[in-house]
């Protein structure tokens, strides 16, 4: 049987996501004015375009494209693609503020033991997708071996202090 450990390679947490992007300039300003993200400095030692933004605890490292004309550009907005997704504080002041900002999106609930999550699904300026949601809502439950939580930032630290058990398959 293979032995499997809670966390082999040790890690802490999410560092940052790379996304490779048509206009380094367009998608800071989505980032930033979209979703809240702050510019910070990159190492100069880079010689190619891009920025680094921060907030929420991870980076948003961006990279210019190559070939910006030929990046596939994602029309459809489906919850079944890559994406990122962010908790929120209120789903109905996300929802307010990107019809405000004139953002396509779509919206999606989730039901689970009579406990719903409400989740918004939209794109970047190169297709990439965004959720933002109200996932704290619903428990994380282990398949096996620890004790029932949910997705708040609370539970999380309180998780990562507890040791992980050994698991055999």
């Amino acid at each position: 049987m293979k032995e499997i450990v809670g966390n082999p390679l040790h890690l802490t947490s999410l560092n940052h996501i790379s996304l490779v992007c048509s206009s380094v300039e367009e998608s800071i300003n989505f980032y930033q004015n979209v979703l809240g993200f702050v510019p910070i400095r990159r190492p100069d030692s880079f010689d190619f375009n891009g920025a680094w933004l921060f907030s929420y605890g991870i980076g948003i490292h961006l990279l210019q494209s190559d070939n910006p004309e030929k990046m596939p550009k994602k029309k459809e907005i489906n919850p079944k693609d890559n994406h990122i997704s962010f908790q929120c504080e209120s789903m109905g002041a996300v929802e307010k503020k990107l019809k405000e900002m004139g953002m396509e999106y779509t919206r999606q609930k989730v039901v689970e033991g009579g406990i719903e999550v409400d989740q918004l699904f939209f794109h970047d300026p190169d297709g990439f997708m965004v959720e933002i949601c109200n996932c704290d809502n619903l428990p994380v439950i282990p398949l096996a071996g620890q004790m029932v939580r949910t997705c708040s930032r609370l539970n999380l630290q309180m998780q990562q202090q507890q040791p992980m058990p050994v698991v055999k398959l």
